[in-house]
């Protein structure tokens, strides 16, 4: 019985035309188009995916409080300046337990940092070299290598729609792309939260779990996921139905989000997941593969696709993202921009 969540070779993905590469579009069609979730392996940058590559990443959680709190966001530290790039630290009272980090192109690129004043190009607070040295190299390669991997699949999304293979590429040069850290502890059981409610809790093989990220669909194009082998991650399939999505090392879990599912008519989906506690603190490392600002979102040149206003990508991104718990209090700190009338 095929698996519902495919594992698909990509290697083919970054050679030339050939009827390989048709295969694999193919397959990555059908993954698109069906459950809307896969996961990819065999691209440049998958040695990163081991258990020693994403701990390199992931030391940024060992710094001391101090030091992570030199990285906080605004909401959570009036004296800092950064709204939209930075740290979240743990909310106890929050279905999603978590704390991380979210880093921008700066990090990969610094010498091509924006000077727009738009929040969402902000540079990233980042960890002092000497508080963690090697780490920034690290993270700006792993950034690197997952804008190589979005660009691929996006231009395979692209061939599998019958459109022209680079239609994307213009959109995402000079993308703002976000590559988040993340930690899920154990959550205290004397922290005085019950977690005994639907909201925190669900029945998941006869067993009792809690929740600890809420259900949702990503609002942008495609989300490449490394997890750190411990399970919990969790798709709903088109039977309605949740099903884990296996960790592997050496591999990426894809997930495709509503603005390429609206952009594309539909024949992409975008898949609801959630992540259930584990029975050990959990890490994950996605990279949330993003367009330009102030690209502007018009329909694709397909059959029966239902037409839209064009907007920009920035003012869809900020509505979207301000609405999670860690981005609370932050929605009226940047205006839409608007796309311009045709």
């Amino acid at each position: 019985m095929t698996p519902e969540i495919e594992t698909i070779g990509i290697a083919d993905l970054f050679g030339p035309p050939s009827t390989a590469r048709d295969r694999t579009d193919a397959r990555i069609m059908a993954a698109a188009s069906g459950i809307g979730f896969m996961a990819v392996r065999d691209f440049p940058g998958d040695d990163r995916l081991t258990p020693e590559g994403r701990a390199q990443l992931l030391r940024i959680f060992a710094l001391p409080d101090e030091e992570k709190q030199k990285l906080l966001r605004w909401n959570f530290d009036r004296s800092k300046k950064n709204v939209y790039r930075g740290w979240f630290p743990l909310q106890p009272a929050a279905v999603s337990y978590k704390e991380g980090i979210d880093m921008g192109p700066d990090l990969a690129n610094p010498a091509d940092a924006s000077v727009s004043d738009d929040p969402l190009c902000e540079p990233t607070p980042l960890p002092a070299e000497e508080a963690l040295p090697g780490w920034r190299a690290a993270a700006a390669d792993y950034y690197r290598a997952m804008e190589t991997v979005g660009n691929a699949l996006m231009r395979s999304i692209a061939r599998g729609l019958g459109l022209p293979e680079t239609i994307f590429d213009a959109y995402f040069d000079h993308g703002i792309s976000t590559l988040r850290l993340i930690r899920y502890p154990l959550r205290d059981a004397n922290a005085g939260v019950d977690t005994s409610g639907p909201e925190f809790a669900v029945v998941h093989k006869g067993e009792t779990r809690t929740i600890i990220g809420r259900e949702h669909a990503d609002s942008g194009f495609v989300t490449l996921l490394a997890q750190d082998g411990v399970e919990g991650l969790q798709a709903k399939n088109l039977d309605g139905e949740w099903i884990d999505v296996p960790p592997a090392n050496g591999t990426l879990a894809v997930n495709f989000g509503q603005l390429l599912e609206r952009w594309t008519g539909e024949r992409v989906r975008a898949t609801r997941h959630r992540v259930i506690a584990p029975k050990t603190a959990r890490f994950s490392i996605p990279f949330f593969y993003e367009p330009r600002v102030d690209a502007e979102i018009a329909p694709l040149p397909l059959t029966d696709a239902d037409p839209f206003e064009p907007f920009l990508y920035g003012d869809h991104l900020w509505e979207a993202a301000t609405n999670f718990v860690e981005m609370s209090g932050i929605k009226h700190l940047r205006q839409p921009r608007r796309a311009k009338a045709s």
